[in-house]
């Protein structure tokens, strides 16, 4: 095939009355191709025959069922096969949605920004990281809260992100703003949302979110599945957070890890230049987003409450949340009654409550009342001097046994 260019020298030299023989010998090709170019008028590309395809007339087909099985082109084979009576190879189908395999990446990566105004949109989002506490590595579970408008961020450490870590991190955040959003913006997690539609995008919210979002009197929202790009804010939070105020530090206790991100948040994510807004989130949030916040009036906490059954140890404690807190040795062996709320453990049996302690924030932890272990064996019994001779044990210890009054309490009265 001759070039544009070539075709066109063809042309001008015929017209200055050059024969066929002489223009091929000149441009160094034959005399069928000049006559063919000249019997044409001019440059035109070699037509090749298209044969017939399989999937000739199923391009609208395809691009549906393509886009609702989410770019699985063999799923498509299947359902060509089923639906068509088509028998196709896999890689026939791939070259058929090649385009509309770059169309469906190009949607999913593509993101409109928009900008809320002030006061509308809070985003909140966990971030896991490893860090040094207490001299060993342990993993931490970061809880930020970002508002749309200000970019101000809060930011709070956990030991896990089960519900009560979401519900605390969120009443934290409001703390920490001074007032409530019109909505809360987050992802697909298990504790808050029990199903979501990603083709019909409904959304079935946890009961209890919903209590606590009527609570605190804001509109709970989900991001789009597979789609946490939507809540980009807080996306970008949570990067800066870990490589900002957590990277290569180290802590001696929580307590020093939570007093640091207290300071962080004070003295550099609140005064830095945020690089989309052009100011300092502080002095964004006190000039208008601030007033825009809802008032939290002295609302007290939500207080989620966990009613639990456990049954006592033999080292006397029953297990929440893998911390073990001690109840009354005589107890060890029965069914006893959980209630762990605003900080409090408290265990009943009964009827009557017989141990209270303080929720424990970390995790695999012991909190020990010596009350409840008043008349154990090992620990009333006086120590034996070195040189005093070894004694047989006693049959029994008279500290282990329930006084008989305790069985007529139990049974209501006096046996008769």
């Amino acid at each position: 095939m001759r070039t544009p260019d070539e075709v066109a020298a063809m042309l001008r030299l015929r017209a200055l009355g050059w024969g066929e023989r002489r223009i091929a010998g000149e441009l160094g090709c034959s005399r069928r191709a000049v006559r063919r170019y000249l019997a044409g008028g001019g440059w035109a590309n070699y037509r090749t025959p298209r044969r017939a395809k399989v999937l000739d007339g199923l391009e609208t087909w395809l691009s549906e069922r393509f886009r609702r099985h989410r770019g699985n082109a063999d799923v498509v084979r299947q359902e060509l096969e089923r639906e068509h009576g088509l028998v196709a190879s896999l890689r026939t189908v791939e070259r058929a949605v090649t385009g509309l395999r770059q169309s469906l990446a190009a949607e999913a990566r593509a993101t409109l920004r928009f900008e809320t105004p002030p006061g509308r949109q809070l985003q909140i989002d966990f971030g896991e990281m490893r860090a040094t506490l207490c001299g060993e590595a342990v993993k931490l579970h970061l809880f930020v809260a970002t508002l749309g408008y200000s970019r101000r961020v809060f930011v709070r450490a956990f030991r896990h992100e089960r519900q009560s870590a979401w519900f605390a991190g969120m009443e934290a955040a409001f703390g920490h703003f001074g007032g409530v959003p019109q909505e809360v913006l987050f992802d697909n997690a298990r504790a808050l949302v029990d199903e979501h539609d990603a083709a019909t995008r409904e959304v079935r919210f946890n009961e209890r979110l919903h209590g606590f979002a009527r609570y605190w009197g804001f509109k709970p929202r989900a991001c789009a599945p597979y789609r946490a790009r939507t809540k980009g804010k807080d996306e970008r939070g949570v990067g800066y957070v870990k490589h900002n105020a957590i990277a290569g530090r180290r802590f001696d206790s929580f307590a020093a890890l939570e007093g640091h991100l207290d300071e962080w948040m004070r003295e550099i994510a609140d005064r830095r230049i945020h690089g989309t807004t052009g100011e300092a989130p502080m002095a964004r949030f006190a000039r208008e987003e601030a007033a825009a916040l809802r008032p939290l009036d002295g609302r007290p906490p939500f207080g989620q409450t966990r009613e639990l059954i456990r049954r006592v140890r033999s080292d006397a404690t029953v297990e929440v949340d893998t911390n073990s807190y001690s109840v009354p040795w005589r107890l060890i062996g029965e069914t006893v009654a959980v209630t762990a709320a605003a900080g409090r453990i408290v265990v009943r049996h009964g009827g009557g409550e017989v141990a209270d302690h303080g929720e424990i924030v970390g995790r695999r932890q012991r909190v020990l009342s010596a009350a409840h272990l008043e008349g154990v064996a090992a620990l009333s019994r006086p120590p034996v001097p070195a040189s005093s001779p070894p004694t047989a044990p006693a049959l029994a210890e008279p500290d282990l046994l329930r006084p008989l009054s305790e069985y007529d309490e139990a049974a209501g009265g006096p046996w008769s």
